[in-house]
């Protein structure tokens, strides 16, 4: 596995992970498989009169890609599951043929009190423009496998 384990993460510590992308293909699909019909996501007349003249990606996209772009070196089969998302917020939008890379910091970590095995962990996510725009940031709480002795 490509992911941590509880003992292999320490507060503090930083990662640059991958970015990608985001196509026009992303944002439509993303909407419309999620029954989001708002027209500042899938309608470019709608859009384009509108401050930001153009489509925005669907935040909550942009959200779950972040997240993905941090799996392969956090959590690819080290964990659990994620527990919670707390502190998320969009400061600057995404428009299609952006690329967006992920940040993570890790923030807060203890035991867990229910299973030996495993301790829970609070990351700091970003998403950035390759300008350095945040585009996200949240926390995220998972509980990561303890390596087996």
């Amino acid at each position: 596995m490509t992911g941590k384990y509880f003992d292999e993460l320490e507060v503090g510590m930083t990662f640059k992970h991958g970015g990608r992308t985001v196509t026009e293909m992303d944002n439509v699909l993303f909407s419309a498989l999620t029954m989001n019909t708002q027209p500042l996501h899938v309608n470019e007349d709608f859009a384009a009169k509108t401050e930001f003249g153009q489509r925005l990606v669907n935040g909550v996209f942009t959200f779950g890609l972040v997240v993905g772009l941090t799996v392969a070196d956090l959590t690819e089969g080290t964990i659990v599951a994620n527990l919670g998302y707390d502190k998320l917020n969009h400061p600057s939008p995404v428009f299609h043929g952006d690329t967006i890379y992920a940040e993570s910091e890790i923030i807060e970590k203890r035991e867990s009190k229910s299973r030996p095995n495993a301790g829970l962990v609070k990351i700091k996510c970003i998403g950035r423009k390759p300008d350095g725009t945040i585009v996200v940031e949240f926390e995220r709480t998972a509980m990561f496998l303890k390596k087996e002795r």
